[in-house]
């Protein structure tokens, strides 16, 4: 934009004509913002030293001149700004003030400045007779802005970045999480096999051998007493050894599915615990057969630490477990109406096995959420999305019982050691 120079215009009177100029001079002249009269025709009648140095004029080169053509002719773009449009002097037209806090005004080399600048009409007995406009150079502010966007930009870059490392890293633990539970329930699965297969072929020996003793001491009371204490021990070691099988790898996870597993966990949670226990375990046909054995694995032992949570802290009198299908998702929920607790202590990092469940859900997709219950206690509720292949293969209505009571009586051999039931 090319230097302007000013053109004044003849004005009507003299420029010190008003009699308020000589009283606000000293005024004018103490304040740092640029400050300037017009009159009605947009001609400068008055500025201060401030207005004059922002603008690059001197005072005297300023009084007469039209005050738009001068320093607000343009757009900060270099694009016409006509004079019907400016808001300085819609304020002597209109009657109104007015006030712009981001515009550009032109100094006498041609270059432009951010301002902000208010308008305000100069009112005597009732006419309006043109306007005062005050004005500061706001490129400071501006450049702050700038640097304070650039940095908040540059900030957001970082946490974006800092955000897909973190979640990046989640992932690698969650997925480093999901194969240590996996080779852990394949060396459950693995000593629990060997324990079946060698401890079982033992026992089976130990109980013929002390059979074959007993029915040849029948004229031999003390030792036939001892055959039979030794019956008893091999019995309760047979007990003891399918105990130890079932805590490491329920067979009737891998043989029934997990809607029996649940069943007979449940049903032993509540001999060993007395605790009242209500189980409503349903889940599709096709979905059950769709899940994998990582799935049902996790929400087994998902149940399985639950009850276990109520059995050490709830002092529950009663437990209520649901497993169903509930839309695309399966659903756990496991409630309690013992002591409860508040939300914020489940999240307190020493909670290992509230961690361990949300670790395990979460490998799926799912979650878990704690809310007390009406009349005290706990419900967790786990939530995995079901895998595509059983939501599309899967009837609508198709439900059953997970696990009869005759499914269980032929499942639970499988608890104990087949060949030494079988002798």
């Amino acid at each position: 934009m090319p230097p302007l120079e000013p053109t004044p215009a003849p004005l009507a009177g003299p420029v010190d004509a008003p009699p308020w100029r000589d009283r606000l001079a000293l005024l004018l002249e103490s304040t740092g913002d640029g400050i300037f009269g017009v009159d009605l025709d947009g001609r400068c009648i008055f500025a201060n030293g401030a207005a004059a140095r922002l603008l690059g004029h001197a005072v005297e080169a300023l009084l007469g001149c039209n005050m738009h053509r001068l320093i607000h002719h343009s757009h900060g773009d270099g694009s016409a700004y006509a004079e019907r449009s400016c808001p300085i002097f819609q304020a002597f037209r209109s009657g109104r003030p007015c006030r712009i806090d981001s515009d550009v005004l032109w100094r006498r080399d041609g270059s432009s400045f951010p301002a902000q600048y208010s308008s305000a009409p100069i009112v005597e007995d009732g006419v309006v007779r043109g306007a005062v406009v005050t004005f500061v150079d706001i490129s400071e502010r501006k450049r702050s802005e700038r640097l304070l966007h650039d940095a908040n930009e540059a900030l957001e870059t970082r946490v974006a970045e800092r955000t897909r490392d973190l979640t990046a890293a989640l992932d690698e633990l969650r997925r480093l999480s999901a194969h240590a539970h996996s080779v852990r329930e394949d060396e459950r699965t693995r000593i629990a096999r060997e324990i079946h297969d060698e401890f079982g072929s033992l026992l089976v020996g130990l109980r013929l051998d002390t059979a074959w003793l007993r029915s040849r001491l029948a004229d031999r009371p003390e030792l036939a007493g001892k055959c039979h204490g030794m019956s008893r021990t091999i019995e309760a070691a047979v007990e003891n050894v399918g105990r130890i099988i079932t805590d490491l790898r329920p067979s009737l996870l891998d043989h029934q599915g997990l809607a029996a597993a649940l069943e007979w966990q449940v049903a032993e949670f509540a001999r060993t615990t007395e605790i009242e226990c209500r189980a409503r375990i349903t889940i599709d046909r096709v979905v059950a057969a769709a899940l994998d054995d990582a799935l049902a694995t996790a929400l087994f032992r998902i149940v399985q630490e639950l009850l276990s949570n109520i059995a050490r802290h709830a002092a529950a009198g009663s437990v209520d477990v649901v497993v169903e299908r509930r839309g695309d998702a399966l659903v756990i929920e496991v409630g309690d109406d013992g002591r409860g607790a508040s939300p914020t202590v489940f999240e307190q990092s020493t909670r290992y096995g509230i961690r361990g469940i949300r670790e395990r859900a979460g490998h799926f997709g799912g979650d878990l959420r704690l809310a007390g219950r009406d009349g005290g206690g706990i419900c967790a509720t786990v939530t995995v999305p079901l895998p595509a292949l059983a939501l599309a293969l899967a009837p609508s209505g198709s439900t059953r019982r997970g696990g009869t009571a005759s499914d269980l009586a032929e499942a639970v051999a499988d608890l104990v050691l087949d060949p030494v039931v079988a002798a």
